[in-house]
């Protein structure tokens, strides 16, 4: 029995570390670690992201002018529904310093119905990601290290995608 448990822990810490095929997705060789990352919500309350360790986070990062944001918007919207996943969070983090009516007028005409909105006030988890461009998505495992990032744009409905981070979750 005691083989069985060693090798199914193996076995998925082995398909966990493996890099899927799927299109723009760096994992991690080693987890980076960060502080004080908090985001507004619609209401201007400041959210620290340390509050949500035990479940995978999945910020993504996106602007209203941004065409590929507008292209994986709705696929990020439906993984927010998938019932395989219940111990991900995911925050659209608006970082094109879009006011809060212009970013919701942005939800509803794409139709997005399962996420809220975020603000990086002050570009400041940009920053501490050292992001290129947007989209970009960032993926912190249960205890708020970053283990993999999205960069541009995904279909999150993608079933390797979803398969692969069944895993995490």
């Amino acid at each position: 029995m005691r083989f069985l448990v060693i090798f199914i822990f193996l076995i998925s810490n082995t398909f966990a570390n493996e890099t899927p095929n799927i299109k723009n997705l760096i994992i991690n060789k080693e987890l980076k670690e960060y502080t004080n990352l908090t985001i507004l919500d619609d209401q201007n309350n400041q959210l620290n992201l340390s509050d949500y360790k035990g479940n995978i986070l999945l910020l993504n990062f996106w602007a209203t002018w941004c065409a590929p944001c507008k292209e994986e918007m709705p696929s990020l919207d439906l993984l927010k529904s998938n019932k395989d996943l219940n111990n991900l969070k995911i925050f659209p983090v608006n970082v094109g310093q879009d006011n809060v009516k212009k970013a919701e007028k942005f939800f509803d005409d794409m139709n997005i119905k399962n996420l809220n909105l975020y603000f990086d006030e002050n570009i400041n988890l940009t920053k501490k990601f050292a992001l290129r461009g947007i989209p970009t998505s960032i993926l912190l495992n249960k205890n708020g290290k970053e283990f993999a990032r999205v960069i541009g744009s995904l279909d999150f409905n993608e079933e390797n995608f979803i398969e692969w981070l069944k895993l995490y979750n």
